[in-house]
């Protein structure tokens, strides 16, 4: 007798969108969840009497995803606010700022003030890069089979295509460079694609990642109302609503299989959960080398392709805090009199080294040293959004930092490391800012391991190209299904990749369902 007829593991964003889906066809479906919340590194937590998200505040491609609408999450209380511009993109010199919009003509009028001569190239960019990122959303979308590329490149009547593939085999860097003159009209894009990866963009394969900023010209960036939490807990309503059931706080310690058939799911406290379908959201390292003991003989290639890979260490870190005023930048007083009918301080302020120093960055970091100038994502959630002010009516901030080596030379518990990176962001600003600074806190890996469980502080991503995603190399991430039956892999290390998207989750429930159907 199974407890349920599909067992998700993992409350992440997309674990629980894949369980939404799975209950909502009406597949007994349960939730198990390590932590005593879901919703993962798209959560809202309390801390220091203010709301802080645990990783980004802007949402941008899971805004695209029909799963919005499908799984009726604006009922369940999702509501998405949208900044006057989506980020403002600077440097550690305070030189070169620009401002990106949503919409194309309004960043182009901006950079008409600020980097007139790369006006034509932005032009030229976009005119290329537009059909190619639609055609990118339209697979994502559907999933990643050749089939189903076929018919969304059919659908845009081949725009697209051969560029795309084109972009699958060069890198992020050579593209960018194919069009840019300036530097800093292309290393925000690689802030928020490679780098935050983990990836070299010189690295083969990242030609994609160009396509950024005509993906946030096609899909407007948003932060939910009440912070990024409101998403999974919209998700969570939605799956409970079509009986869904969650257990928190129970950790799994290994998958019983049984003929190339999983089984169940045995928990650290001795619990056992029975289900002929189990859905692993979560890193699907740790689930094929930890959590199967002996390989059944279909899938032995496979487990041992994995255990010859090194666990993969985490890098990025978030200091939250909370503030008396607004943050002043250096910059505003260049940006302030041309753009003074956008409130800039709702927007992402993309900190970007050089790309000399990106390079040194990676090689830091291999070192466990971290640059004097990391890439750094700043952002004041309470600006844009009154509800994330602090109880005591403050506002609240978040800095992201790259890269932050999980190897830390001398280790993270007594590193001063966190206190320095907000000296050099508010050595950015105008004035003695850090005294503004009331409270703040440091997540660094070594605490999204313990807190999160994530192995070494590691959020996985999905690094395949395009092209090599469509001819189905590893499959058991690409295709969402292992050689053992029954069992499957979702979450931001499958395609197609991390970030608050949802396109994994959806696919796999859609992946499931079929083979559920036809047994």
């Amino acid at each position: 007798m199974y407890d349920a007829e599909a067992i998700v593991i993992g409350g992440g964003h997309n674990g629980l969108i894949c369980a939404a889906y799975l209950a909502q066809a009406g597949v007994s479906t349960i939730l198990v969840e390590a932590r005593g919340s879901v919703g993962g590194c798209a959560s809202t937590v309390a801390d220091l009497g203010a709301k802080f998200n645990i990783c980004a505040c802007d949402h941008s491609l899971i805004r695209a995803m029909p799963l919005i609408n499908e799984l009726d999450l604006g009922s369940h209380g999702l509501d998405y606010l949208e900044p006057e511009a989506t980020y403002v993109n600077t440097f550690h010199g305070n030189d070169g700022s620009w401002v990106f919009y949503h919409d194309s003509d309004q960043t182009i009028d901006g950079l008409s003030i600020t980097h007139p001569l790369e006006v034509e190239n932005y032009k030229r960019y976009l005119k290329d890069a537009l059909p190619v990122a639609e055609l990118a959303i339209k697979i994502a979308q559907s999933g990643a089979s050749i089939y189903e590329f076929l018919q969304a490149a059919s659908r845009q009547r081949l725009k697209g295509v051969s560029k795309l593939l084109r972009l699958s085999k060069a890198s992020a860097a050579e593209v960018f460079k194919y069009y840019f003159d300036d530097w800093r009209l292309y290393m925000p894009g690689i802030s928020t694609g490679p780098t935050v990866w983990g990836a070299p963009p010189e690295a083969p394969g990242t030609g994609l990642a160009a396509t950024v900023y005509a993906t946030r010209h096609l899909i407007a960036s948003g932060r939910p109302r009440r912070g990024s939490g409101s998403l999974p807990d919209a998700i969570l309503k939605s799956y409970l609503s079509n009986g869904g059931q969650v257990r928190l706080e129970s950790i799994v310690e290994k998958l019983h299989i049984e003929k190339n058939k999983v089984k169940a799911v045995q928990l650290q406290d001795g619990g056992l959960l029975e289900a002929p379908t189990v859905i692993a959201a979560c890193d699907p390292h740790n689930v094929l080398v930890n959590w199967i003991d002996e390989a059944p003989i279909p899938a032995k290639s496979l487990i041992s392709r994995w255990r010859n890979e090194p666990a993969p260490e985490g890098y990025e870190s978030k200091l939250d805090g909370i503030i008396q005023n607004l943050p002043t930048y250096k910059f505003m007083s260049e940006l302030s009199e041309s753009f003074k009918h956008t409130d800039l301080s709702q927007s992402t302020v993309i900190i970007s080294p050089s790309p000399e120093k990106l390079k040194e960055a990676h090689v830091l970091k291999s070192q466990g040293l971290i640059s004097d100038q990391p890439t750094m994502l700043a952002s004041v959630p309470s600006a844009l959004d009154s509800e994330m002010k602090a109880d005591n009516g403050l506002h609240t901030f978040g800095l992201e930092v790259l890269f932050t080596p999980y190897s830390l030379n001398g280790g993270w518990q007594e590193s001063k490391q966190p206190d320095r990176w907000l000296d050099i962001w508010t050595n950015l600003m105008e004035g003695d800012f850090r005294s503004q600074i009331t409270k703040w806190r440091a997540m660094t890996p070594d605490v999204y391991e313990r807190d999160f469980f994530m192995p070494k502080g590691h959020s996985p991503g999905y690094a395949a190209s395009p092209l090599a995603t469509l001819v189905g190399k590893s499959r058991e991430l690409s295709r969402y299904k292992t050689p053992i039956k029954g069992l499957y892999l979702t979450g931001a290390g499958t395609f197609p990749g991390a970030g608050i998207f949802g396109a994994p989750g959806t696919n796999t429930a859609k992946t499931v369902l079929k083979s559920i159907g036809s047994s």
